[in-house]
């Protein structure tokens, strides 16, 4: 019995040992098709191929480690620059933005969601008839010894009913923990993060009329313009019925958030899946152009690549792209119950 216990236990050794071996020759021939495939892309007849490539993986956190093995900083620089937004210095003018923000009528749905297909890309799309009830949501605290919280939690903190992820964070290598914002958080009218910042950072949230803003401001502009609710990120896709110019490719395939609002005050919470087989992702000419599809005057793009995802009633309807799940973030919008 004792010699054919060994005899079992020698089998079991050699059975994980040949499937260690299996498991290693797949790897080895995995990677070698990979860096095989971006020779292809990166060295191929295609240019407009690798420019996609490169300006996608230069969008992220950890893939941007790819392009510098094939192309030279200078060459990065100047496809990244082909292939961009344009950025303008208009802000949202509510004098000549006509935006109503009374309650939606009795017979409109307060809460809708749409499926957004496009070619390279898909998504939902959440109409919020009453933008009174759309609110950052976010940690109490910032900082180096801090972290951010997953949207789910930060979304049972108001009971909010759905909940899309915000403004962008420090991201070192794509291991940051949401502790440290970008720009500026605002909350029910208080500098949780970024209050006295005499240079413009990117703003996108709503005064206290409930008209959404995007476009650079300082800590003092905001604090005239009476901004409520706000995170920093970008860039502002449509200001003021205005969409940005573009060129190129106008970004790399990733997964992405928006938001923006129509005249009639409903707010338009946009995400795109990303890094999956049904979905690739979209650019910002995507995200323009499917915000011009739904009427929005003002919008702006917010945190995208694996922090992109929308909750509605408790359940994530939008495909998370982190191999982790969900992230923690540093804020978010939610939508509170009526």
């Amino acid at each position: 019995m004792k010699y054919a216990a060994v005899g079992v236990e020698r089998k079991k050794r050699h059975i994980i040992r040949n499937i260690l071996i299996i498991v290693g020759i797949v790897l080895v021939f995995t990677i070698i098709f990979l860096f095989s495939a971006m020779a292809v892309i990166m060295k191929g007849p295609s240019k407009a191929a690798r420019d996609l490539f490169v300006v996608t993986c230069m969008e992220t956190s950890f893939a941007k480690i790819f392009p510098p093995m094939y192309l030279s900083n200078q060459q990065i620089d100047q496809i990244k620059q082909a292939n961009s937004v344009i950025e303008s210095n208009e802000v949202t003018d509510v004098a000549t933005t006509i935006v109503q923000t009374d309650q939606p009528k009795p017979n409109q749905k307060e809460i809708e969601v749409v499926d957004v297909v496009g070619p390279t890309y898909k998504g939902k799309m959440m109409i919020v008839k009453d933008p009174s009830r759309v609110v950052v949501i976010s940690p109490d605290e910032y900082g180096e010894d801090k972290e951010g919280e997953k949207l789910d939690k930060l979304m049972k903190k108001v009971n909010a009913v759905a909940g899309i992820n915000g403004g962008g964070f420090v991201d070192e290598n794509g291991v940051g923990n949401g502790g440290i914002p970008l720009g500026t958080v605002i909350r029910n009218g208080v500098f949780l993060y970024g209050d006295h910042r005499t240079s413009a950072v990117n703003i996108i949230g709503f005064d206290n009329k409930n008209i959404l803003h995007v476009g650079n401001m300082t800590s003092a502009e905001m604090k005239e313009r009476k901004i409520r609710d706000a995170v920093s990120f970008g860039p502002a896709l449509i200001v003021n019925s205005n969409p940005i110019k573009t060129s190129g490719s106008s970004g790399g395939l990733n997964p992405r958030t928006a938001i923006g609002q129509r005249k009639d005050g409903s707010v338009l919470l946009l995400v795109i899946d990303g890094r999956q087989p049904h979905s690739l992702g979209a650019n910002f000419k995507d995200l323009v152009e499917v915000m011009q599809k739904f009427e929005a005057v003002n919008a702006g793009n917010l945190d995208g690549g694996s922090s992109s995802m929308l909750y509605y009633n408790n359940e994530l309807i939008t495909t998370c792209a982190s191999l982790y799940g969900p992230r923690k973030i540093p804020s978010g919008f939610g939508v509170l119950p009526k």
